[in-house]
């Protein structure tokens, strides 16, 4: 079968750290091989989407290249038993967008084992809106709940709180009934975490302990960790005795500068977020939350809609620490 046209971001490399961005006219034909080729209706942006669009070799090796680590969309030719062409279907995570073109262009080719049919009760367009961001988000409220951090115990806190991971934790945190205290460098957007549920806000500075004290006085019952550093090991050591704290995140730093006591003193409990690889089962169980008992209401009041030519200005947003909500790219504008 013939290639079809469309269009895509592609970032190219000139020169020795030199990366400039367009919208260029790509063929399937280009596409790496795999099982399925699904026709993007929707994405979103990340900072991992950010870093690939600046040319971070850490993210992304080889370019030209097409970013986007986020894919809604409809089965447009398919090698596998698993998924039949018109068949809405989510892709996220794994290597789409870092090292496999990704959900910033009209069409993507992935192995069939990537691919999740998308969910009833959930639109392609609120998939995206979720995206990988929210999956995170989820999965992070799933492991509090897994390991008996019910609202009764306490004030949950959430950190990067304006963020796409942290506005959708506030917001699926407080539609569970959770205390949820928002975190932010953005205490201008105050208004906007309240508004998604959270109890009380906070400012970065405030969840920044310099004492140099081995432990600070139990407040959180269990905390949802966005940005790694010093505000991560601030939130270890004011953690409640059996608390638990998610960390999926390292924006602010991948360092991790603390003693055992909270660990062995408290019975804190750390657990990382992995959802670039996570298992297929638990994809679906996430992504079976988002669609059902923890499905939004208020998903629309999240999210950015832009095109792929509004994109640009975004990347530069997300970059400089000035996202609020979820960015959704519409392929289809």
């Amino acid at each position: 079968m013939s290639g079809k046209n469309f269009k895509a971001l592609v970032v190219e490399e000139e020169g020795e750290k030199n990366f400039v961005r367009s919208i260029k006219d790509r063929s399937t034909d280009e596409l790496p091989e795999g099982d399925v080729l699904v026709n993007v209706r929707y994405s979103s942006l990340n900072y991992k989407d950010a870093l690939s669009a600046t040319g971070n070799k850490g993210v992304t090796r080889n370019f030209p290249h097409t970013p986007g680590v986020d894919a809604s969309g409809i089965v447009a030719e398919s090698n596998s038993p698993e998924f039949s062409t018109g068949e809405e279907v989510i892709v996220h995570a794994y290597d789409l967008g870092c090292n496999t073109s990704g959900g910033f262009g009209e069409y993507i080719r992935v192995p069939a084992d990537w691919v999740i049919k998308l969910p009833a009760n959930l639109s392609l367009r609120e998939s995206m809106i979720y995206g990988t961001a929210g999956f995170t988000a989820a999965y992070s409220v799933l492991e509090l709940e897994r390991h008996g951090v019910a609202p009764a115990k306490g004030e949950i806190l959430v950190t990067g709180a304006t963020g796409g991971v942290g506005s959708v934790a506030v917001s699926i945190l407080a539609k569970l009934g959770y205390d949820v205290v928002a975190s932010t460098g953005k205490t201008d957007q105050a208004q906007f975490l309240l508004d998604l549920g959270a109890k009380e806000v906070i400012s970065r500075d405030e969840s920044r302990d310099e004492s140099g004290r081995p432990m600070l006085k139990g407040r959180w019952a269990g905390v949802v960790d966005t940005v790694g550093g010093e505000i991560l090991v601030t939130a270890i050591k004011a953690t409640k005795p059996m608390g638990v704290i998610t960390c999926c995140g390292n924006v602010a730093s991948a360092d991790l500068p603390l003693n055992v006591y909270p660990f062995i003193l408290r019975g804190v409990k750390l657990i990382g977020i992995d959802s670039q690889n996570c298992p297929m089962d638990l994809r679906l169980e996430v992504w079976g939350k988002l669609a059902g008992d923890w499905k939004l209401g208020s998903l629309d009041d999240l999210a950015n809609e832009v095109s792929l030519d509004e994109l640009e200005e975004n990347i530069q947003l997300i970059l400089q620490g000035k996202q609020k909500g979820r960015v959704l790219l519409n392929l289809t504008k």
